[in-house]
């Protein structure tokens, strides 16, 4: 099963998780991608899908994923079959939109049929842990996930 990395945001942090998760799973035919730049067309529901998603403003979608999303809200694709993992990044001093933007593609994607499955990781800007070091370990989870 071929895994797609997606990433959405807004400073840069999001693709450096993504490509550390990519590293991570790299036993698997693994493809990191730009949601600015991936056809909502191209979602295969053979592939498995990893959501990297950062929160901007008032817990909205950062400018990297507002395509990717209009175009879910827009398409409205049939995803029955889609797997997919998210990994959120936020700050928690915005209590009530804390990774809100992850949330937000989540929610789409589920209510278009797609599955999510494993652990919702939220990563928070506020902490002393980097976020690419709790990518790397939920990354770790997650090759479990898809070897069994």
């Amino acid at each position: 099963m071929a895994v797609v990395v997606l990433f959405g945001s807004e400073t840069g942090t999001a693709e450096e998780v993504a490509d550390k998760i990519a590293d991570v799973l790299v036993d698997h035919d693994t493809e990191v991608r730009d949601m600015l730049e991936y056809e909502v067309s191209d979602m295969d529901t053979d592939d498995f899908h990893v959501i990297i998603c950062s929160t901007y403003g008032d817990g909205e979608l950062p400018t990297g994923a507002q395509p990717f999303y209009d175009a879910l809200v827009e398409d409205a694709p049939d995803l029955t079959g889609l797997r997919f993992a998210l990994f959120g990044l936020g700050d928690r001093i915005y209590e009530d939109t804390f990774n809100r933007g992850g949330e937000i593609i989540a929610e789409k994607l589920v209510e278009l049929g797609a599955t999510h499955v494993h652990e919702h990781a939220r990563h928070d800007s506020s902490s002393s842990v980097r976020p690419k070091t709790q990518a790397e370990e939920w990354a770790k989870e997650l090759t479990d996930l898809l070897a069994g």
